[in-house]
């Protein structure tokens, strides 16, 4: 999408732009983690256990938003241009996830040392911090990943605009009503 970019863009409608893709792929996160959160926080009231940590679906998509506008600047995944549109979108979504997974190992990690904590402590709440844990929490990314590389790879195929156009325009033709 961005390679379509001209190259004549001023400065600041660059920086528009990246502001609008940041807002957007961060909303989009907040809405998925957010949902994770509620039904992670229904299922332990349930069982009597207290869970508010209201601010961490907001925090959690704005960090990896930052990280995947960076993957895309530095064009992670680029590398097959002529596969099946599929393909892809499963190669795009594994390379993403394996890079939002370390860049988070090492936010964590930065962020121990910050605090005065250990580096080894802070692997510990990564994602969870056991096996299964940490599987699901990588499946569950990985499906966030899948329809957000889906729409990006759509947009970049019809061209700038033309996705956003034909899902929020109202249709024209005999199969429409009017």
């Amino acid at each position: 999408m961005s390679s379509e970019k001209p190259s004549a863009m001023t400065i600041g409608e660059k920086m528009g732009h990246e502001l609008r893709q940041f807002g957007l792929i961060a909303g989009y996160l907040y809405v998925c983690f957010g949902a994770l959160i509620l039904y992670k926080m229904a299922i332990l009231r349930g069982q009597g256990i207290g869970y508010a940590p209201y601010g961490l679906a907001a925090v959690k998509a704005l960090v990896l938003a930052k990280f995947i506008l960076a993957g895309h600047a530095v064009r992670i995944g680029d590398r097959y241009k002529r596969r099946r549109f599929i393909h892809i979108i499963a190669h795009k979504s594994v390379v993403f996830l394996a890079m939002l997974f370390i860049l988070s190992i090492v936010e964590e990690a930065v962020a121990a040392v910050l605090h005065g904590r250990t580096v080894a402590a802070s692997f510990a709440e990564v994602a969870g911090g056991t096996l299964p844990q940490i599987l699901a929490t990588c499946l569950i990314m990985l499906l966030i990943l899948v329809p957000y590389m889906t729409f990006r790879e759509l947009s970049e195929v019809l061209g700038e605009g033309r996705l956003r156009q034909i899902l929020f325009d109202y249709r024209v033709g005999p199969q429409s009503g009017g």
